[in-house]
């Protein structure tokens, strides 16, 4: 039986198939110090690991849970969101704990996409937002970010895209209320991954201008507001954001908690209630210890944020050591877990670099290509390995 079309134009993830050539390499000789991928290497807060082994012993705990989430983490989230962001939630209808943000990108564009609808994707950006969209049967529409542009939105560009779309295909496109206008859905994502671009309020005010304007829903993955930021920002703290915007949140790289899978999407009650009406069919409640431990982690204080941040700013040095060996250009503003960073003109693009490094000194760094044709000439650096690595690293590429 073959697969299904909706496949077609999906390949597999990149690291999936960068890991298995790592591993082969790893069986032949010195061990690939691998500097690609943002998964935290540093351990939860003990008492939040307590929390869990706690929770765990108890009879009463393995049942099946909810699929809003318990009310206490629910609360946590929305306490979080008030002490942080300054954004007011309600915790009964406008958040919802995810298994993941990454699967709430997925019920996402299952949820409000049909097919043929335009889904606009940054370029360069995270490859599964182009994935869930292809998946859900949406045309996918890049628009460009640069380096000259700060990595932000061009708006104008965007407008002139959607109209040759609806111009193109003559076809209503997804609208947030579901009301049959024409409009789209798009995806942002600041602080930025790739490229640590941080938002500035005035970008996100003109973002949401402009998603009511043309009726686009905006879907912000916010994921690494916490890292090497000291102004963490949410969409929805913009007049009007909630009710034309919808954010994704998670501790995967806040608490270092990647492997825990929890997130939350937060939103109109709308909103909300629909993306349920999908999720519900997708999955179940979270283990109740770990939504318990997730609520103990979202009550941490700044404290827990800084110690994290100060471990990370000597690993970002380390980096810059090892970005000047190889001659690639950056900015030191970025915010986030990796640094990205310019190539020399020696190297046609940033796949070349990387494969050159990982042949000759065993060292594995993410082409930038992979985030987009707009990501080509760069490279991305993860954060999520020790000082001694990094400077094992830099050793090998120096000899």
């Amino acid at each position: 039986m073959q697969a299904a079309k909706r496949l077609d134009t999906i390949h597999e993830y990149y690291f999936s198939q960068k890991l298995r050539q790592i591993e082969e390499m790893n069986r032949s000789g010195d061990a690939v110090i691998n500097l690609g991928i943002g998964s935290p290497d540093l351990p939860p807060h003990p008492n939040v690991i307590k929390v869990l082994q706690e929770e765990s012993s108890k009879a009463n705990v393995h049942a099946y849970q909810g699929y809003k989430g318990v009310k206490v983490l629910r609360d946590a989230m929305a306490q979080w969101y008030a002490k942080w962001y300054g954004v007011e939630l309600n915790a009964d209808s406008e958040i919802l704990p995810l298994i993941g943000s990454k699967e709430g990108i997925m019920h996402i564009c299952m949820t409000f996409v049909n097919p043929g609808d335009i889904v606009l994707v940054p370029n360069p950006g995270y490859p599964t937002y182009r994935a869930a969209a292809t998946i859900a049967g949406a045309r996918v529409i890049e628009y460009h970010l640069s380096e000259e542009n700060n990595w932000t939105p061009d708006f104008n560009a965007i407008e002139q895209q959607i109209e040759a779309a609806k111009s193109e295909v003559g076809a209503l496109v997804a609208s947030p209320n579901g009301g049959g206008r024409e409009g789209a859905l798009m995806w942002v994502n600041y602080p930025h991954m790739p490229t640590g671009q941080l938002p500035t309020t005035e970008m996100f005010e003109k973002l949401i201008a402009f998603a009511n304007k043309h009726d686009i829903l905006i879907c912000h993955d916010n994921p690494y507001s916490f890292i090497l930021n000291e102004a963490p920002m949410s969409l929805l703290s913009v007049d009007g954001a909630k009710e034309i915007a919808i954010e994704l949140n998670s501790l995967s790289k806040s608490h270092n908690m990647a492997g825990w899978r929890i997130g939350v999407l937060c939103g109109s009650k709308e909103n909300v209630e629909n993306v349920l009406r999908f999720k519900s069919n997708m999955d179940s409640g979270m283990f109740l210890p770990v939504q318990l431990a997730a609520a103990k982690a979202l009550g941490l204080d700044k404290e827990w944020h800084d110690e994290l941040n100060s471990i990370y700013k000597k690993r970002r040095q380390k980096v810059f050591e090892l970005l000047d060996l190889l001659e690639c250009t950056y900015s030191t503003e970025q915010a986030g877990m990796f640094v990205w960073a310019k190539i020399a003109d020696d190297y046609q693009n940033g796949f070349e670099l990387s494969d050159k490094v990982l042949s000759d000194c065993r060292v594995f760094i993410t082409p930038g290509g992979i985030f987009g044709s707009a990501g080509e000439k760069y490279i991305r650096v993860s954060l999520c390995s020790t000082e001694e690595k990094f400077e094992e690293a830099i050793n090998r590429i120096k000899k």
